[in-house]
């Protein structure tokens, strides 16, 4: 806000009003170029029990109460004893002043996340008629919200959240009682480019010159990949369209712990021709700067492609994709059950790779299945999935290509076997808009809200200020974890030293 607007908007002691509603308002028209969110505090009546004083605060005011049995586990809060408030009064003729204004808070101020506080947010008539009916009509409320969206002209523009539609209609039906070719392609990308210079995408072609391999990312994803792209998960087993080109989304791992699209192709063949190609391709949007780690199936074409596009990343298989196959692998064994356990045991419990490996040999000599050939594929690749291999590498807390498959979930309300290319592309566009705005509303929680500290240590306090809710719930379960260990014994050698750590299980599940 310029300082001619800031000193045109601002309370001041003295300033008089029709009613007390219109010294509300003005306060909440401050509050939003601002950037916090208000609330009335405190009113007073005179004996004739008309309202003479009011005060009304940011909302963030006051302090949550201390509850004992939870505070190694507090929940987030907005609460930080705010001192920011307006108080005014009537006199005998009805005429509002203000008698006292504290403008300081003791917290940030955005006006670009003014839009998400619950005192600014409100559905109008229009919308609430065009909810209900589309309700009615068996319209999902998510492509209700989205057509919302459009006609507002961007979510910037919006006054509620899609949160707001769906409590609406959850309150309604309690009261009820009862062009997709290529040419189009390149022709929207190129549109897309003239209005976001950093779009980026690629054609391949045939030697007929028909479309073989498509590629694209927006500006947006190329940015995130700057943040987010130590690690990458890749997978191409969803078919998304009437020419079953499959969807072959780079997925990553923000600071919230959400899944980020980091561009995606749609490809007509999933050779490790095709896998190079589009590597390749996608290699040069992020200029050239490849992922650390890079989580995939088991796919031979696809290991093939990235030993040529990226020999120095680390290339993890996902577990939850080679567990999954025992059941099958084993399902004529006699002791199926007990094989399947000893792996299980194995992946997850060894802290060595000698210990994985002494473990091994004795299961197969146990089940007598030194001959399985699946079995020997898999430990000749054991530095591919066994996590006691992976350990020493960062991760972002994955090991599956279940980021990827989620995304594929995440688009499926948005395409269907019948999408044509050109389609897809648009409402992909639409889909990739919806999930920036729930990052940003992660964002605006992270901001608005903290999680209090549950100990004294500065280290804590550090994590608290620099991390995310999620992120910093997740470091700090780990901390009170630690609060359960107790050193039993140690043992000094020569050149190192061994200490025995014990643990409470039944105080780490409070």
């Amino acid at each position: 806000m310029s300082d001619p607007e800031k000193s045109e908007t601002e309370p001041k002691v003295g300033m008089k009003f029709k009613s007390e509603n219109e010294v509300f308002e003005f306060y909440k028209k401050y509050a939003y170029h601002v950037g916090f969110p208000v609330r009335k505090r405190t009113s007073q009546k005179n004996n004739e029990g008309v309202v003479t004083y009011v005060a009304f605060t940011c909302s963030r005011e006051g302090r949550k109460s201390s509850n004992t049995s939870t505070t190694l586990k507090p929940q987030p809060t907005s609460q930080t004893g705010c001192k920011a408030r307006l108080s005014a009064c009537s006199d005998t003729a009805g005429v509002w002043s203000i008698t006292s204004v504290h403008l300081e808070h003791n917290h940030q101020t955005s006006p670009s996340k003014s839009r998400v506080f619950r005192c600014y947010r409100q559905l109008d008539v229009h919308v609430k008629r065009q909810l209900e009916v589309n309700d009615i009509a068996g319209i999902p409320l998510h492509k209700s919200y989205n057509s919302v969206v459009v006609e507002a002209g961007g979510y910037e523009k919006m006054t509620f959240i899609e949160k707001d539609c769906r409590n609406y209609i959850d309150k309604v039906r309690k009261l009820r009682l009862g062009e997709g070719d290529a040419a189009a392609i390149q022709a929207y990308f190129s549109k897309m480019q003239s209005f976001s210079p950093g779009f980026f995408f690629s054609f391949d072609l045939d030697d007929e010159g028909r479309l073989k391999n498509v590629f694209w990312a927006y500006n947006r994803c190329r940015q995130a990949y700057k943040e987010f792209g130590d690690v990458v998960t890749f997978d191409t087993t969803y078919l998304t369209n009437k020419y079953d080109m499959p969807f072959a989304p780079f997925v990553g791992v923000n600071h919230h712990g959400h899944s980020t699209l980091l561009g995606c192709g749609l490809l007509s063949n999933e050779d490790t021709e095709t896998f190079v190609w589009l590597f390749r391709i996608w290699l040069e949007c992020m200029e050239f700067e490849a992922p650390q780690g890079i989580i995939t199936d088991q796919d031979r074409a696809i290991q093939n492609a990235i030993e040529v596009v990226f020999p120095k990343s680390k290339h993890r298989w996902c577990l939850w994709h080679i567990l999954k196959k025992l059941p099958e692998k084993f399902g004529y064994h006699c002791q199926k059950a007990s094989i399947l356990s000893s792996v299980h045991k194995l992946v997850y419990e060894s802290q060595s790779a000698d210990e994985f490996e002494q473990g091994w040999f004795s299961m197969l000599d146990m089940y007598e299945l030194k001959n399985n050939d699946w079995l020997i594929g898999l430990f000749r690749e054991r530095s591919r999935w066994v996590p006691c291999f992976l350990k020493t590498s960062f991760w972002a807390g994955m090991s599956t290509t279940q980021r990827s498959e989620g995304m594929n979930a995440f688009f499926d309300g948005y395409v269907h076997s019948k999408t044509s290319l050109k389609q897809f592309v648009e409402q992909y566009e639409r889909a990739l808009r919806s999930k920036i705005e729930k990052e940003f509303q992660a964002d605006f929680k992270s901001f608005s809200q903290m999680v209090p500290c549950v100990t004294r240590f500065d280290l804590e306090r550090q994590f608290q200020s620099a991390f995310t809710i999620v992120k910093f719930k997740e470091f700090q379960q780990e901390l009170t974890g630690k609060m359960y260990c107790d050193i039993e014994s140690s043992d000094e050698g020569s050149f190192s030293t061994r200490y025995v750590v014990t643990e409470d299980f039944t105080g780490n599940n409070l």
